[in-house]
C-alpha cells in the first residue's frame, strides 16, 4: 500500500498544491503535507494502541495510537481513516468522527521527518482486530486513563504526536461528550 502512495502537498492554509511520492517525502526537506490520526476505542473504553512494523520506514517499532496514514488527493480524512482501520487491523466496523481538524506538528527520528495538518479522529468498535503484519508489529488495548497517565513518561516510547493528540482529546469537550455516550 505505501510504495507507489501519494502525500498530498498543502500550503499553511491546507490548501492543495500538489502530490508527491510518500516514500520522497519524510526526509530533512518535508514538505508540510495532510495526514489523519486515529484513537479506536472499544465500548469499556479502551484504547487500541498499535507498534508500528519493523519494516516501516517510518518510525518502525515505535508505540503509538490505532492507526496513522496519510489521505489521497479528494479523499476525506474520515474515508481515509476507514481505509486504513480495515487496511492495518482489519476493522471493517467502526464509528469515525473527526474531533480536531487542525492539528498540525512537526518530528523526525533517525533521518526520517513528518510535517503535517493532521486531523485527530476517534472511532468506537467492538470488532476484533485482525493486525496486518506489513504495518502491524504488536497491539494492546489500554484504558484510557492508563494511557494518559503512561504518556507523561516519555521513557515509555510513545509516538510524540500521539502523545499531544491524546492530551488534546483529553481537554475536547465534544470527544469527552462521545467517549461517556459510547462507553456508558
Amino acid at each position: 500500500m505505501i510504495n507507489n502512495s501519494q502525500v498530498v502537498l498543502v500550503d499553511e492554509s491546507n490548501r492543495v498544491l500538489g502530490t508527491a511520492p510518500k516514500i520522497e517525502t519524510h526526509n530533512a526537506g518535508t514538505p508540510l503535507h495532510r495526514g489523519f490520526s486515529v484513537f479506536l476505542f472499544n465500548n469499556k473504553g479502551e484504547l487500541l494502541l498499535q507498534q508500528r512494523s519493523r519494516t516501516k520506514k517510518t518510525f518502525p517499532l515505535v508505540w503509538s495510537n490505532s492507526c496513522c496514514g496519510h489521505p489521497r488527493l479528494n479523499e476525506s480524512s474520515v474515508d481515509a481513516a476507514k481505509r486504513h482501520l480495515e487496511y492495518e487491523l482489519g476493522i471493517k466496523n467502526a464509528d469515525v468522527l473527526e474531533i480536531i481538524s487542525d492539528y498540525r506538528y512537526k518530528v523526525s527520528m533517525n533521518g526520517i521527518f513528518e510535517n503535517e495538518i493532521c486531523p485527530i479522529l476517534i472511532c468506537f468498535t467492538n470488532q476484533k482486530e485482525i493486525p496486518n503484519k506489513d504495518e502491524v508489529e504488536n497491539i494492546k488495548w489500554v484504558p484510557w486513563k492508563t494511557f494518559l497517565a503512561e504518556i507523561k513518561d516519555e521513557s515509555k516510547g510513545y509516538s510524540l504526536w500521539s502523545r499531544e493528540e491524546a492530551w488534546l482529546l483529553s481537554k475536547n469537550k465534544k470527544f469527552q461528550k462521545l467517549f461517556e455516550k459510547y462507553t456508558a
